[in-house]
């Protein structure tokens, strides 16, 4: 049988190299990859695009923008799961990790009701054959969550979950390392100073009490499988010890720079926040991740809550860290297949997945002008 798909008459980027020439794909696979163009009238033509690998997302909490576009409006959970895959597809990632949030620290209730809908969507919808990308299970496991062993534990043995990632939101560690950040934070839900002094004192003492077991509960479930564990939201060199020790390989957003170089030095792979390279800096006032890139401590981008923000940073990464266009786009397709387990996808190579996207580069900005999955288009 022919080739069913003929793209032609662009630049197709390899893991080492741009090819100006054509590329086949049979069925849901790449068939071959050819240096010349193509004659084939019915060749798809590029008109100067590049074509990369469909983007991998490792974390992405855009679900939860979808469910509560206002702060006061929850949005049908389905019809939000389908709007958040469509943002996915369009911005060119083919494979989606939805990063739901188990366990609640008694700020965001809502977030346990979005999880449990929308793993149950997820699953629907999926069956269906009505997802444009591919959805895989991230847990995201909040240790010091009174709830989080009851909510983890059901999921644990989910067919779609891929990745599990240990974190801690309380005051004074990870990403609210800095205690007056997370006093604003809470002076803006409306918290009188007297009830904020209460709130952190709550939470320390609920961190004493839960963080250990609820850390114990998900490593001895996860122990021996497949699933790729990773750290969360890494501050100090002791947080990259502990998780290095308990054979964690992947610091999911280190918010310092001590900390993502002690990740890279102990053998672990580091996740930066592709919203932070193109916002240029941390939305809450964390290690710049444009820093960690040109100080070589990056091996990913995740889209975190901006699906549209991997390409853009990945391109950007050519200019901030001087990086070749394989190199910088293998940080949003190889590395993060590699890093996942996902040998089928994540590269242009004849054998594997037919997820593909067309770009177009414009005064320096990608822009997605079509994308295939397992070599059907989708966007």
């Amino acid at each position: 049988m022919g080739a069913e798909l003929v793209f032609t008459g662009g630049s197709i980027v390899l893991d080492d190299r741009l090819v100006e020439g054509s590329l086949a794909v049979t069925g849901p696979q790449i068939a071959a990859i050819d240096t010349g163009p193509s004659r084939l009238s019915r060749a798809i033509d590029l008109d100067g695009d590049l074509l990369i690998p469909g983007l991998i997302d490792l974390h992405t909490d855009n679900l939860e923008r979808q469910v509560l576009p206002r702060a006061t409006a929850r949005w049908p959970s389905r019809s939000a799961m389908i709007a958040h895959d469509a943002q996915c597809a369009v911005a060119g990632v083919t494979t989606v990790f939805d990063s739901f949030c188990v366990g609640d620290l008694g700020f965001q209730e809502a977030r346990t009701r979005t999880f449990v809908e929308g793993v149950a969507d997820m699953d629907e919808l999926s069956a269906a054959g009505l997802l444009k990308s591919e959805h895989l299970l991230h847990l995201r496991c909040e240790l010091p969550a009174p709830d989080m062993e009851a909510l983890f534990l059901p999921y644990a043995d989910h067919a779609r979950l891929a990745l599990v990632s240990l974190m801690d939101h309380s005051p004074g560690v990870g990403q609210w390392g800095d205690v007056e950040k997370y006093r604003d934070l809470l002076r803006r839900d409306g918290l009188t100073e007297e009830e904020v002094e209460t709130k952190l004192a709550q939470q320390r003492a609920t961190r004493v009490r839960w963080r250990s077991h609820n850390r114990q509960v998900v490593l001895s479930k996860m122990q021996g499988r497949a699933t790729v564990l990773a750290s969360h939201d890494d501050r100090t060199l002791d947080d990259i010890a502990e998780n290095a020790a308990d054979g964690i390989r992947i610091a999911e957003f280190p918010v310092t720079m001590a900390a993502a170089q002690a990740a890279r030095s102990q053998g672990m792979q580091t996740i930066a926040g592709a919203p932070n390279v193109v916002r240029g800096g941390s939305h809450s006032g964390n290690v710049s991740a444009a820093d960690l890139l040109r100080a070589g401590a990056v091996d990913a981008f995740a889209s975190d809550y901006v699906p549209a923000a991997m390409l853009e940073a990945a391109i950007m990464a050519t200019t901030i860290a001087d990086l070749s266009l394989p190199q910088a786009i293998a940080l949003v397709t190889d590395h993060p297949a590699r890093m996942a387990g996902l040998s089928d996808r994540g590269r242009i190579a004849t054998g594997l997945r037919a997820d593909l996207v067309r770009v177009r580069i414009y005064n320096g900005m990608p822009i997605v002008r079509g994308v295939w999955r397992h070599g059907e288009r989708v966007a």
